[in-house]
């Protein structure tokens, strides 16, 4: 697999919390740091997603946002 991604993040899938056509996909990354991902209930069938399987959090983004109180 290539990917222009430069942020790729292997972990476990820690739960999966699903909607009526989304789901919340928290993958666990070493050190016990959870990254989460709304994606459609068709994509967590199509991966094969489950609890306790590898799972990669792929992360591109053009901009960050940062705020305070």
């Amino acid at each position: 697999m290539k990917l222009s991604a430069r942020n790729i993040l292997k972990g476990k899938v820690k739960q999966i919390t699903e909607g009526a056509v989304n789901s919340e996909v928290t993958i666990e990354l070493p050190g016990g740091i959870p990254v989460v991902a709304i994606i459609t209930k068709k994509s967590i069938s199509s991966l094969g997603l489950a609890v306790g399987k590898d799972a990669y959090a792929v992360i591109k983004a053009s901009s960050v946002m940062v705020g305070v109180d």
